[in-house]
């Protein structure tokens, strides 16, 4: 890969480079001794003490310039990926903790904002949860990586939590900061494809004269006609302060992005209260939380695809008084008045064509009340209460007189969507922290019960078609409940400031499990136990200037899945059926009762972790880091299946088998230089993983669980989960090669010498979307008022499906009366027809990209004292080195199919606090 080995072998050398340096600085600098509080669930402790494996990251270390949450923290954790599910504003991002733990269940981490867990799914009319947060209000996340640290959350803690806390007040006078930013994004690139006269020479060369006679005379680059340059503004005012004993935060925000692709548009309004006030000398702290956001959004047609495929030789518009147009717009006719319903639309006209918007309304409240009590101050009785309420409208319009009309034979239409969710929570517990002198020890005990119900509620849709004499379509309403229960506990016990003993166990009710018969399914426990050895408090090492952290890490726990399918999938039931598949009996048409497929033997997915760390500081933590080994082992796989003819449904979902995961992690914390004028500070972070299939129940060996749809023919797939490897690996067939390397239609390897080429016996599993490693930099300097900061990250051995290449043929630019463009790259093989599993459609993606570089300068106190004003500039997205022939190998599920590539974004803004 270009220039890509390169950055890796130096990578050492630097981190040597940077301990020289340290080791050049002056005795008399001295490091402020910062005591570092970790959230742990249900209580925090300081990091000095943790058992487990947990990642924190607070918000001076956070990306700057995110617009979503979840991208404040990319590349920032060892084994936690954040991968982008586009570059649309407001796009949604997928989070792996050390990859997961399931197949066909979820394997997103369990998110807490504030003490509330969040609900898995999304709602209607956003395309990514979290975006509805402003990243403004958050203050910190830490990530429990290892079932030790998660085990408390128990029932839905198999991939991780990640505990999210927002931004307080502080006591005293009134403080505003304003922050404001203007950015302007464009495209990385395009997808290489055929030029007009490289298209028309193709075809030439290809096609039939009936064919070529369609080839047009323009040079149409239909991918710069649908990008745009785009502007977005980001602005947000906080205030704090107290009053009496009242301290407070309010905050207000206001995000505008305009998408690279035109017509898309995302806009966020938030406001934020924060309350912590104290009562009855103390005893009492209550901590209120309010945000609430309004998100409007404009969704683009997926026209990328179609940009890629149009015919580059025909013009965007028509404006003769004849020819094969639709409201000016150049569209395939079979003849004048029949639109080729077949053929690929005119981007343009689709983006133009239809209106897909939505507004998105989210609140989140939260009341804790903690109280000392007065005749036993060591325990604390905790009441926690949150309410979490998300409500989704849109409407997705298409105009009349476009081809997707004409093609569809309707005026016009619209459907218009709602969907109402809710998440409620109550928990209480009590937590009891002594410190017993006489045997040295401290005393950190806690037990508590947890309520929460998630209630999902989707009205009929109806669409309209424009046209009187048509019927609109309404679709079938929904309502589900899923309810929670779990008693848990944990005690922690710091023997001599040396030795730290944890342990925890949780049980856990869900109403998505049941047999009909009893409650075995329903409930399930979940244990955990740690240790820690503070090496450095020894004696022989307590006076030591060269350590000034020590400590070794180990723990074990296991940890629940019943995030799987939807809320009833162990219960007999009858849904309506379709209403556009309803019964006609004489003159009248009736909805229909369906049984539903159900598993009432469905159980707890359940994740065994066994997690060995070394924490390190030396030089009074000038050098600090930590090394993690892990493995997990995950039992009672849920996944969907194939069953036996003669049930509901061809698939049901199982508990079917044994997956494991072996994992190594390590990060380092650098700050090098550290002078009045001058600070330099860097991290570094590798994370690999590898998982594996283990075992499957009641199918025979071999048996291949199909994934990885793909575009091109009727329900192909490229990847599958089999017994030996690894989960989502790429399902395809060998490719030959001639003598100068390029590849044979049609030409696989006979990998199990019978004689012939068939998907039993040749296709094989290469590869997956597991890489080999991950890696994060970052660093930041600061000269006097200058500061500079940037923040890298690398990814090896990320293989990507290439499904637009695998689409384009020679067969595919002339078919069914029009014409497409095809790939540069399968131009060059030269396929006749599709070759959908051929491993040459499998690529290297590995990368190293740039993810954003900041200057800035402060001006300090600008108006009077304890003011500030800092002016930055920055860039995002800045570069990409990679071997990846498509735009972008940065994808998540490794298929690349009309991906919405990342934008660049450069940005102006300016923090102003007085």
């Amino acid at each position: 890969m270009r220039n890509y080995t390169k950055v890796l072998k130096i990578a050492p050398a630097f981190l040597l480079a940077g301990t020289m340096l340290h080791a050049q600085t002056k005795d008399s600098i001295k490091t402020a001794e910062i005591e570092q509080v970790v959230l742990i669930g249900y209580g925090k402790q300081k990091k000095e003490d943790l058992t487990g494996s947990i990642a924190s990251i607070s918000s001076k270390d956070f990306n700057p310039g995110s617009t979503s949450a979840d991208q404040l923290i990319i590349g920032k954790a060892p084994g936690v990926t954040v991968t982008g599910n586009g570059g649309n504003p407001g796009s949604g991002a997928t989070i792996r903790i050390r990859g997961g733990a399931s197949l066909t269940a979820s394997n997103d981490p369990l998110i807490v904002i504030d003490g509330i867990p969040m609900d898995f799914g999304g709602i209607s009319g956003a395309s990514n949860a979290l975006a509805l947060i402003n990243p403004n209000d958050i203050e910190s996340f830490d990530v429990l990586k290892d079932a030790s640290a998660a085990a408390i959350y128990g029932n839905r803690a198999s991939n991780g939590v990640i505990l999210i806390t927002t931004k307080k007040g502080s006591s005293g006078r009134v403080r505003v900061n304003f922050s404001t930013s203007g950015s302007v994004s464009t495209k990385m690139g395009n997808q290489s494809v055929l030029t007009a006269d490289e298209f028309r020479d193709f075809v030439r060369a290809n096609a039939s004269q009936h064919y070529i006679d369609k080839l047009g005379n323009a040079n149409t680059n239909w991918q710069d006609l649908i990008y745009q340059t785009a502007w977005g503004t980001d602005n947000n005012v906080a205030i704090t302060g107290g009053i009496k004993d009242l301290p407070y935060r309010l905050s207000l925000g206001y995000n505008e992005q305009n998408g690279i692709v035109r017509t898309n548009e995302f806009k966020r309004t938030s406001v934020g209260l924060n309350l912590t006030p104290k009562f009855f000398d103390n005893h009492l702290s209550v901590t209120a939380n309010v945000k609430g956001s309004m998100t409007e959004n404009r969704f683009p047609a997926g026209v990328i695809g179609a940009a890629q495929f149009f015919d580059p030789t025909q013009e965007v518009y028509d404006y003769s008084a004849q020819g094969d147009k639709v409201n000016n717009y150049w569209e395939w006719f079979l003849n004048p008045g029949n639109i080729n319903v077949n053929a690929t639309r005119n981007p343009l006209a689709s983006l133009y064509g239809r209106r897909d918007v939505s507004t998105v309304f989210r609140g989140i409240g939260n009341l804790q009340l903690d109280y000392k009590l007065h005749f036993l101050p060591d325990l604390h009785f905790n009441v926690v209460g949150g309410y979490d309420y998300q409500k989704g409208n849109g409407a997705i319009t298409q105009y009349p007189g476009f081809a997707g009309m004409l093609a569809s034979g309707d005026v016009s239409t619209r459907r218009d969507y709602t969907q109402e969710k809710t998440n409620k929570l109550l928990e209480t517990y009590l937590n009891y922290v002594k410190t017993i002198t006489a045997i040295d020890t401290k005393v950190d005990l806690m037990a508590g019960y947890s309520y929460q119900q998630f209630h999902d509620k989707v009205p009929s849709a109806t669409t309209y078609y424009g046209n009187p004499t048509r019927v609109a379509t309404p679709s079938n309403a929904y309502e589900g409940k899923l309810t929670l229960l779990g008693f848990y506990g944990r005690g922690i016990f710091s023997i001599a400031n040396k030795y730290i003993l944890t342990g925890s166990v949780r049980r856990d009710a869900t109403s998505r499990f049941y047999n009909g018969t009893d409650l075995k399914n329903n409930w399930g426990t979940f244990y955990a136990a740690s240790g820690a050895w503070k090496i450095k408090n020894e004696n022989f090492l307590k006076s030591s200037n060269v350590f000034s952290d020590l400590k070794l890490r180990a723990g074990w726990g296991e940890t629940g899945q019943q995030e799987v399918g939807g809320y009833y999938n162990s219960f007999a039931s009858y849904n309506v059926s379709d209403p556009t598949a309803q019964y006609g009996f004489g003159d009248q048409f009736y909805l229909m009762y369906r049984p539903t497929q159900y598993n009432p033997n469905l159980t707890w997915e359940t994740t065994e972790t066994v997690n060995a760390g070394l924490d390190f500081g030396f030089w009074r933590n000038r050098i600090t880091g930590s090394i993690d080994w892990f493995k997990k082992d995950t039992r009672n796989l849920q996944a969907r299946v194939q069953v036996p003819a003669g049930e509901f449904s061809n698939t049901n979902i199982k508990n079917i088998g044994t997956m494991k995961t072996d994992g190594i992690e390590f990060l380092i914390n650098v700050n090098p230089v550290k002078t009045e004028d001058f600070t330099w500070d860097f991290s570094f972070n590798v994370a690999h993983y590898k998982p594996e299939v283990t075992h499957f129940d009641d199918v025979a060996d071999g048996y291949v669980i199909q994934q990885g749809g793909i575009s091109g023919g009727v329900g192909n797939t490229v990847q599958a989960h089999s017994v030996g490897y690894t989960p989502f690996s790429f399902y395809v067939y060998q490719q030959a090669y001639d003598s100068n390397g390029k590849p044979l239609e049609g030409v696989y390897v006979d990998r199990n010498g019978d004689g012939k080429i068939s998907a039993d016996g040749d296709k094989y599993f290469y590869k997956s979307t597991t890489p080999d490693a991950t890696f994060g930099f970052s660093t930041k300097f600061k000269y006097k008022n200058w500061d500079m900061s940037t923040s890298l990250r690398a990814v090896v051995g990320n293989y990507v499906y290439n499904n637009f290449d695998s689409q384009s043929n020679v067969q595919s630019i002339a078919t069914n009366e029009y014409l497409q463009n095809i790939s540069s790259t399968t131009a060059n093989y030269g396929f006749g027809t599709p070759q959908y599993w051929s491993d040459a459609f499998v690529e290297n993606a590995s990368f190293l990209r740039m993810d954003n570089l900041t200057l800035g300068y402060n001006f300090g106190d600008v108006f009077n004292k304890g003011s500030n004003l800092r002016v930055y500039g920055m860039a995002q997205n800045v570069f990409v080195v990679t071997d990846y022939s498509g735009v972008d190998p940065e994808i998540f599920g490794n298929i690349d199919n009309g991906f919405y590539q990342r934008p660049k974004v450069y940005s102006l803004g300016l923090n102003f606090q007085f």
